[in-house]
């Protein structure tokens, strides 16, 4: 027979409400109790019942996370990661996918609210009016989506990028490209953030799109890279930077030779591709902790001490840059 929260208390010479508090709101009881209480717990073999915990609470012990694309490598080990700090701490974590469409994205929240204590939404499709409503109604965190008075994690570009317009000034490049997959998102800032940095380090920079971020658009955009004489390019991310190698291959283009290719997210894809693929890396870990952390801080009623949590990025050199070709590749070909 399972052992009661009463023969805990029993055993620890307390009453049945110091258990539960020391149990589920430790804070609020002193260090001494606390621990007689947890050595009463553990001789006991006492395991709580979070089922009726969250029932008397009015929570569910689950939490939700909405993401833009389930079929990016991007996002499961940011999943594993969430899922990870989540049950750490008593928490399941449930997630549904929008397919980048913010039709989907209402209907999902929908569905899924009334389920889970809290929500993560990663890049959001919706109006700012929108989740100011959402966060009014309950405990939501936002990445890489801003809106004022609402929790988010940022996950800053800035120095990745900056070090990528370095690493590629250095190898002599002069006119590079940036594939947007930005699609028709809100949130505009990682195309500010490489115009700026690239200008800062004398780079001609041409802005193709924006697409999907998908694999297919770095296929469509390719030759287009090729036509404009760039020796040099940034994709949105690993998955478009996946695509324009393969075309790039196919055009009989060779990489890094002819033309240098960067990506954004340092996923599998980027150490596993031929050549391995330069990125700028973001530590799924970290974001994952940041996320969930604050999120069930807020089902708790913990506000953050600031609304916006950063996280940063950092290139990783690999195969795919090099010294920029003196000519281009269209003109060798010509020749």
């Amino acid at each position: 027979m399972a052992v009661t929260i009463g023969e805990v208390a029993k055993a620890a010479g307390v009453s049945v409400s110091t258990v539960s508090r020391a149990l589920n709101t430790p804070d609020l009881v002193n260090a001494v109790t606390r621990q007689r209480v947890k050595d009463a717990a553990d001789r006991l073999g006492y395991a709580p019942n979070p089922a009726a915990r969250s029932l008397r609470e009015g929570r569910t012990e689950s939490l939700g996370l909405l993401i833009p694309d389930i079929t990016n490598p991007f996002f499961p080990p940011i999943f594993k990661a969430m899922q990870e700090r989540a049950k750490r701490q008593g928490y399941t974590l449930l997630v549904a996918d929008s397919d980048e469409r913010e039709a989907d994205e209402l209907e999902t929240i929908a569905a899924v609210s009334k389920k889970v204590d809290g929500l993560v939404l990663w890049a959001s499709m919706l109006p700012e009016e929108r989740l100011a409503e959402l966060a009014a109604r309950m405990p939501v965190v936002l990445v890489n989506r801003h809106v004022p008075g609402v929790v988010e994690v940022h996950v800053s570009l800035t120095d990745g990028i900056a070090q990528a317009a370095e690493h590629l000034k250095a190898y002599g490049h002069q006119q590079c490209v940036f594939v947007d997959g930005n699609g028709n998102r809100p949130d505009q800032s990682r195309s500010k953030s490489i115009r700026e940095a690239f200008d800062a380090h004398g780079l001609g920079l041409i802005e193709i799109g924006p697409y999907e971020p998908r694999f297919e658009t770095g296929v469509h955009a390719a030759p287009l890279v090729l036509a404009h004489g760039a020796t040099a390019v940034l994709a949105h991310n690993d998955l478009v930077a996946m695509g324009v190698l393969h075309q790039l291959a196919a055009l009989g283009a060779s990489v890094p030779a002819d033309v240098s290719v960067v990506g954004i997210d340092d996923t599998l894809l980027a150490s596993v591709s031929t050549p391995s693929l330069t990125t700028i890396r973001i530590a799924p870990d970290e974001v994952a902790t940041k996320a969930i952390d604050l999120l069930i801080g807020l089902a708790h009623g913990r506000q953050p001490a600031q609304p916006v949590t950063e996280v940063g990025s950092r290139l990783i050199p690999r195969g795919t840059t090099g010294p920029a070709s003196r000519a281009t590749f269209a003109r060798r070909d010509d020749a």
